[in-house]
């Protein structure tokens, strides 16, 4: 069978292919934990539940509006207002079928064939991909664990040329977990709105920020520079919804349309009573994201403090989201020599799955998910660093 060119240069999402491969390894038989699936191990807050349960009850299963429901997008500009003092309309946000859908609109809808997109690596996985479906080329610009895997305006400098269009910022990160301050993510905007470079922002951790970091935004940036900046956020990290795929971006309003005749011709709009669990996400207590970082804290400073134990091992402190990212290539000698082997190797030998970190463009790193339950991660990785400290003892 013949397939497109498009289809045949994107490769599989590494993050799933590690857990079907551990979810294989346990139906067999073996106990396997997973700390590569990067989702909170908490349930969908019970109120959210019932909203959608009742939209299915009262018969809320026909389409709806093609960018979201009127007062979903409403609830989502109020969210926006609330948190980042920034006054926005419903006409300038879209809701599309996970963080993920919103990014791959933005692009379709801004990229043209052979534009470069400048990506600081490491980078979720989907970055390059999305870039390539649009036709468009990567740029990765590479960041060191000794500046917490930040890039700075001088960095992007040296990768910018007459075909760069977009720049993509993603704060907290996804594999890092390191986080830019207010002052630094302005300065990024800044310097691309100088160089008439788009700035796509993804903010999906935006509230699992930990003290003494405080939560950044480009809602406030986009304010006063609506055609320069679109931010993407969603409920799946915050309200422990990655099942629901609802996620929304902030854009100008023509933005909105393109993207709005792009989705009505793909997927229409999402799932009405998921839209309905949102509204009751967005409009419900919060209190619910105070527990879960009351939760992962304590499990970050742990990880660290382990990790540090695995002598060759460097990682930088994250600030946000729910992952590690620590630089282990000391550890490659031998038969192991990068990332995926490594990974391989601790899957067989410990059973325990994490994501290398070749998948996120840096293969020095693994990518480790605290979003488990503490006794099980502390265990999982003491037994990962004995097996470290083996490769090189022996």
């Amino acid at each position: 069978m013949i397939f497109s060119t498009r289809v045949s240069s994107i490769q599989p999402s590494a993050t799933l292919a590690i857990n079907a491969k551990a979810q294989e390894m346990r139906a067999s038989g073996e106990k396997v934990v997973s700390l590569a699936v990067g989702e909170p191990d908490f349930p969908t807050p019970a109120h959210i539940i019932e909203a959608a349960k009742k939209a299915l009850d009262d018969g809320f299963t026909r389409y709806t509006a093609v960018p979201g429901m009127p007062e979903l997008r409403q609830a989502v500009a109020g969210y926006f207002s609330r948190t980042y003092q920034v006054e926005c309309r419903f006409d300038e946000v879209m809701i599309s079928n996970g963080g993920k859908h919103c990014l791959y609109n933005l692009l379709q809808a801004t990229l043209d064939p052979g534009g470069e997109v400048l990506i600081p690596g490491p980078y979720w996985v989907s970055y390059p991909a999305m870039v390539q479906l649009a036709q468009g080329v990567p740029v990765v610009v590479p960041t060191e664990p000794e500046d917490n895997f930040l890039v700075s305006p001088e960095a992007l400098e040296q990768y910018l040329s007459p075909k760069t269009k977009i720049l993509i910022l993603n704060t907290p990160s996804n594999p890092t977990g390191c986080h830019y301050s207010q002052s630094a993510l302005d300065q990024l905007a800044e310097w691309a709105a100088a160089r008439d470079v788009f700035v796509i922002c993804d903010e999906i951790y935006d509230q699992l920020v930990y003290d003494p970091a405080k939560p950044a935004s480009l809602c406030q940036f986009w304010g006063k520079n609506k055609d320069k900046v679109a931010v993407v956020n969603g409920l799946s990290k915050t309200f422990a919804m990655t099942g629901w795929r609802v996620g929304y971006v902030l854009a100008h309003e023509d933005l909105i349309k393109a993207m709005t005749r792009i989705q009505g011709q793909s997927t229409s709009n999402i799932c009405s009573f998921a839209q309905k669990g949102a509204l009751a996400a967005l409009t419900g207590p919060f209190d619910f994201v105070q527990q879960m970082k009351t939760a992962f804290g304590p499990r970050r400073d742990m990880a660290l403090e382990i990790i540090g134990s695995w002598n060759l091992a460097r990682c930088p402190r994250p600030d946000g989201a729910f992952y590690v990212f620590p630089r282990v290539d000391a550890f490659y000698s031998g038969r192991v020599q990068g990332s995926a082997e490594l990974c391989r190797i601790v899957l067989e030998k410990e059973k325990v799955a994490l994501v290398p970190g070749q998948a996120f463009g840096d293969d020095r790193c693994v990518r480790i998910s605290y979003a488990v339950d503490q006794n099980v991660l502390q265990d999982c990785l003491e037994r990962i660093g004995r097996l470290l400290n083996s490769l090189v003892s022996g």
